[in-house]
């Protein structure tokens, strides 16, 4: 095989989110600012910048405002700006207004945007600000020496499905930089190697996650609400399943429509994707999307241990940014201007290090200082609680919920939080006997799709002859355990039919078939099976879903 190629740089970013791209762009305005000289490299696993985003996404925009004061002047692809608010608890037939809106769920005044198309944005200011930018090359690998990160090194392309080399093989590059940010998003590749060599999760609470599944939604002309956002609880999701609802309307005619169920639920039939299909059969929901047309797909993890879940956010020669370092307020939903804040923290921070000639630990530890000072530590201090309360049910959650908000404190704080998937119960412990079976609407078509459909909407393509990102690390157990205690339940939580329990017949035992070429890399295989032996890694480079709005 060829020798791999070596880049050197000052400043190494992973990830073209909010995150990464705020820190590239506050790196080429402080070099700028300072008359200095800075080479930076950001890298992205999707094709295209953007290709990858996915959010609700009505964002909080004092980030958006500190990093670029005329954001709007310069073309920030805003779809809206909230006007009204409404929040409903669903019942099977009927939406009951709640008498008051808990202030932190007001948004108005608030931007309603689409991520992907935020990034892309973003990713032009930063070309425009002279920092270089490489879609199509994921992180796979750090690259330590001497106790440092002294950077990473990227996927190699070109391999076969066996890992063998094709005629157009590439090996990955060595990107070796004083100082690596690493905001690849939840439960990335690298961000595990990092807490797992420098033990940053230490003294650190589990972390627990939720899954977002989205569509966009094209509707005749007149029927959507411009500015309004509106949040649901309650039906379809049973009582001791922690999510919700939301649809924001959007320019042109459309909206989007969004389920969240946390990872941390027990039945293990539960199938977030199927509740989002059962939560737009509900009369007001259908009466809302009736005449129109589903245009887009996708689905994203979120990290919601909050702030006792946050990791030490710095190990020698690396920062953690964003969903990476876990920042995100999950009783406001809220994470784009956290990560915003937190790539111009770890931007200004690496830049002060290097002017200095000082990339120590003990210099980089000045970003988590910046981060527990800045309203990125207070914001996730006052919440610190929130999802505590959701560990005994619904009606607990909401308790706990709203003394946070009305008195500043929950009865739940001494509430230890355990991994999801820990919580999730066999079949015959849930449902009271081992032959349960599911029960699932019809999809139509119209109204209801099936997870094949809804891949076609994402434009998600794989080679499908390069090795598979998704490692079972114990198929036996595939097949002589979980079949007979938790009925494969990979099957059910993956929104995108990646994971197939196949039999020939009746009498087969049956075995699992991984179809990764589905993928949308939302990485809920590698948080929600039961016995923790999937692993999520990055496939070749440029493959995925190409995501237009969402």
């Amino acid at each position: 095989m060829p020798d791999r190629e070596t880049l050197d740089v000052d400043v190494l970013i992973v990830g073209a989110g909010p995150a990464g791209l705020a820190a590239a762009i506050r790196l080429s305005q402080l070099t700028k600012e300072r008359g200095k000289i800075l080479s930076v490299l950001l890298i992205e696993k999707g094709r295209e910048i953007g290709a990858h985003g996915i959010s609700g996404a009505v964002i909080d925009p004092k980030a958006l405002r500190e990093l670029v004061p005329d954001y709007e002047a310069q073309g920030c692809p805003i779809e809206g700006v909230v006007r009204e608010n409404h929040l409903w608890f669903l019942t099977e037939t009927e939406a009951l207004p709640a008498p008051i809106l808990p202030p932190v769920l007001d948004d108005t005044g608030h931007p309603i945007l689409s991520l992907s198309q935020l990034v892309r944005w973003m990713g032009g200011l930063v070309e425009r600000g002279g920092v270089d930018l490489f879609p199509g090359f994921p992180g796979v690998k750090l690259l330590i020496e001497n106790g440092a990160v002294v950077g990473v090194r990227t996927g190699d392309k070109g391999l076969d499905k066996h890992g063998r080399p094709k005629p157009n093989y590439e090996p990955g590059v060595d990107i070796r930089a004083k100082i690596t940010i690493i905001g690849e998003g939840p439960r990335g590749t690298l961000t595990r190697e990092l807490v797992s060599t420098f033990q940053l999760q230490r003294d650190r609470a589990p972390q627990v996650y939720a899954i977002g599944v989205k569509e966009i939604w094209e509707l005749p002309p007149g029927y959507v609400h411009e500015g309004r956002v509106l949040l649901t609880m309650g039906w379809p999701l049973a009582s001791d399943a922690f999510g919700g609802s939301f649809i924001y309307s959007l320019k042109n005619d459309r909206v989007c429509v969004g389920f969240v169920v946390g990872l941390d639920y027990r039945d293990p039939f539960l199938d977030p994707h199927h509740e989002l299909q059962r939560f737009k059969t509900h009369p007001k929901i259908r009466s809302m999307l009736e005449g129109g047309k589903m245009v887009e797909y996708g689905a994203k993890a979120i990290p919601e241990g909050g702030w006792e879940a946050v990791p030490k956010l710095y190990a020698p020669g690396a920062m953690l940014v964003g969903d990476s370092a876990s920042l995100l307020d999950a009783m406001r939903l809220k994470g784009v201007h956290l990560a915003m804040k937190s790539g111009l923290l770890a931007a200004e921070t690496a830049f002060e290090a290097i002017e200095k000639g000082d990339v120590s630990e003990a210099n980089l530890a000045g970003y988590a200082r910046r981060v527990e000072e800045s309203y990125v530590g207070s914001e996730l201090r006052q919440v610190r609680d929130f999802k505590k309360g959701f560990k005994h049910g619904f009606w607990a959650g909401l308790m706990g919920a709203g003394t946070l908000q009305v008195l500043g404190f929950s009865p739940f704080s001494d509430v230890k939080l355990e991994e999801g998937h820990r919580r999730m119960r066999p079949v015959r412990e849930y449902y009271g006997r081992p032959d349960a079976r599911l029960r699932r609407i019809r999809f139509d078509g119209k109204l209801t799709f099936s997870k094949v459909d809804e891949i076609f909407h994402s434009g998600t393509i794989h080679d499908e002859n390069t090795p598979c990102h998704l490692l079972v690390l114990e198929p036996d157990v595939c097949v002589n355990r979980c079949a007979q205690e938790y009925g494969n339940p990979c099957q059910h939580f993956c929104p995108a039919n990646v994971y197939e329990w196949l039999k020939k017949d009746e009498r087969d035992v049956g075995h699992l078939q991984i179809n990764f070429s589905n993928c949308v890399h939302c990485k809920t295989c590698d948080v929600m099976d039961p016995y923790g032996i999937i692993r999520w890694v990055p496939p070749e480079g440029g493959g995925g879903p190409a995501w237009k709005n969402l």
